[in-house]
């Protein structure tokens, strides 16, 4: 009996490979995709989700393999080795990324997004909005290719002070992304930033050279930022916007039947890879917590929320002046879409 079970059950296996092979009949394809982020944290896991879903829909002829955080270089570094084709995918943010395409930094403009339901926003967005199309020309021009844009959280100001109001930012050497719009961002709040290499951070806070930083709290907590910090502090303002990049020449040299199932995988994800990520991030927080029960989570109030918006709207023209060429459009077709996903979604 167990061996006509087992026997059952090869020929499933067998039926289930016979199918994924039908998607894809061509030549064996390796990749390498580079992570900014360490195992175990969004961007990496979410790349090994693409990788076993690449290989299961080809019948294991896509193999892409996942370097995480560190194994090729710093997060710059690896944005590089993708544009120059050393490695074939890179998952990056919406900051690191602008150092080679500009017009990204579009999406480092605090306040323009919703502050709810935002992976529903950016799906809608990726499906029927005008800003994906645009950014991908820009980063054509760079040699990559975009392929979605993912929800990674909201941004948390971790500090060793309280912030209630803009005024309690006043002259806070905080670490950010390298990204001019981030900097310029963050000096309109009174703020002092100081771009720093992710891993550099914890050694920054711990020795002074810094008083404050921005990230997604899983990265807080990866990182173990609350172990010298003392509140967690959510302005309301900055989603972290992960991008899921392919060099172009690769990208175009693949068949169309793949290119399509590439972008179809991330942009499915979205919203999936939103509630991952909420869920992940609730869970990190409450393991600070138990680590440290004397830090502070909060969110400003709206009344603070509101100043800092309206500070934030000061710095919007810059960037039609550093966003690079087309940068009106581009900053135009995401204004546009973020209101059209908005009313489509109900969220008004």
């Amino acid at each position: 009996m167990k061996k006509i079970i087992s026997l059952g059950m090869v020929v499933l296996l067998l039926m289930a490979c016979n199918a994924y092979a039908a998607n894809y009949t061509g030549r064996t394809i390796k990749a390498k995709m580079a992570s900014e982020e360490i195992e175990g944290d969004f961007m990496t896991v979410w790349a090994r989700n693409f990788s076993d879903h690449m290989r299961d829909w080809s019948g294991d002829k896509i193999r892409i393999d996942v370097y995480p955080y560190g194994t090729l270089g710093a997060t710059g570094d690896i944005n590089e080795l993708a544009q120059m084709g050393v490695v074939q995918f890179v998952f990056s943010d919406h900051a690191w990324i602008s150092s080679f395409v500009p017009q990204a930094q579009a999406l480092a403009l605090n306040y323009i997004f919703p502050s709810e339901r935002l992976p529903e926003v950016l799906d809608w967005m990726a499906r029927n909005g005008k800003f994906l199309p645009l950014l991908e020309k820009a980063f054509r021009k760079k040699g990559l290719v975009p392929l979605s844009i993912m929800f990674e959280g909201w941004q948390w100001v971790s500090s060793r002070k309280d912030i209630r109001t803009p005024e309690d930012i006043k002259g806070l050497k905080l670490r950010l992304m390298s990204s001019k719009m981030l900097v310029e961002n963050y000096k309109a709040f009174g703020a002092s930033p100081t771009p720093m290499t992710y891993g550099e951070v914890y050694s920054g806070l711990q020795m002074g050279l810094i008083d404050a930083q921005v990230n997604p709290l899983f990265a807080a907590a990866s990182m173990k930022f609350y172990e010298v910090q003392d509140y967690f502090v959510l302005l309301k303002g900055e989603p972290f916007i992960g991008i899921p990049t392919v060099n172009q020449r690769f990208f175009d040299r693949l068949p169309k039947k793949v290119q399509q199932e590439m972008r179809r995988f991330w942009v499915d994800s979205i919203i999936p890879a939103g509630s991952w990520i909420n869920e992940r991030n609730a869970r990190d927080m409450e393991k600070m917590k138990a680590a440290r029960p004397s830090l502070t989570f909060r969110e400003i109030d709206d009344e603070a929320a509101a100043q800092f918006a309206q500070m934030a709207k000061t710095v919007y023209p810059l960037y039609r002046q550093i966003g690079g060429k087309g940068a009106d459009l581009l900053l135009d077709a995401l204004l546009a879409d973020i209101e059209n996903a908005q009313k489509a979604l109900a969220l008004h």
